[in-house]
């Protein structure tokens, strides 16, 4: 049974979505700030917690910083619950380091599929070598690590499945579609922005400088390749 935290200040809200999410199978703990959410990840019940979903319209804390602080503690996967399809607000979400998105009201069916979505991403690709060396960059699919220089990197899923889809195929170049479709299996293709985020997130961790990336390079007009190339 996954194990969901939810984070929603609104109780009515709060409620429906827990009782929703119990339905279909989900261990829930739920928040109505981000400062509860925070204790409870620093105590024992948040060694069980394996997804996290964050409202960013939080009193005190609000849910970008929720999701920064989240960041420095764990890899969980972070989907965020915007009330506006507001793109500074989305693109400054997925800045902080939230995984995945969705605006408010939202289906049952939806929420299910975001997170069954960010779920999966833990899981191992198949029918790749298991493990991959480029100049100090360790990729290790069957152990699902990375390590660069010889120092393991904690990578939340989502940019792990992102580093080993570009990484099958060297040289490939991936549209933000196509990455889209494979990693976040969405088909809506305005949220190319996900990829663009996770991307810069990835290059800080590990480029030596992300504003020149060697691994992962951007094919202006199409999308991405992974080197070096």
């Amino acid at each position: 049974m996954p194990h969901v935290l939810l984070i929603e200040d609104d109780a009515a809200v709060r409620d429906g979505m827990e009782l929703v999410l119990r339905r279909h199978g989900y261990d829930v703990d739920t928040a109505a700030t981000g400062e509860e959410a925070l204790a409870l990840l620093d105590g024992p019940a948040g060694r069980a917690v394996e997804l996290a979903v964050l409202d960013l319209m939080l009193p005190g804390i609000d849910g970008f910083e929720v999701c920064r602080r989240i960041r420095t503690r764990s890899t969980v996967p972070v989907i965020m619950l915007t009330a506006r399809g507001d793109d500074s607000d989305i693109v400054q979400g997925l800045e902080a380091g939230a995984d995945d998105y969705v605006v408010k009201p939202v289906t049952a069916p939806v929420l299910e599929a975001r997170i069954k979505a960010a779920l999966r991403r833990a899981e191992p690709l198949p029918a790749h070598p298991e493990r991959s060396e480029y100049t100090g960059l360790v990729l290790d699919r069957a152990g699902l690590t990375v390590t660069k220089n010889g120092d393991p990197l904690a990578l939340p899923p989502t940019e792990l499945r992102l580093l080993l889809e570009l990484s099958a195929a060297p040289g490939r170049v991936l549209s933000r579609e196509q990455l889209l479709e494979r990693v976040w299996e969405h088909d809506f293709l305005g949220d190319s922005r996900l990829v663009d985020a996770a991307v810069g997130r990835l290059r800080a961790k590990i480029e030596d400088e992300p504003a020149r990336p060697r691994y992962i390079q951007t094919v202006r007009g199409f999308g991405y390749r992974f080197g070096p190339i």
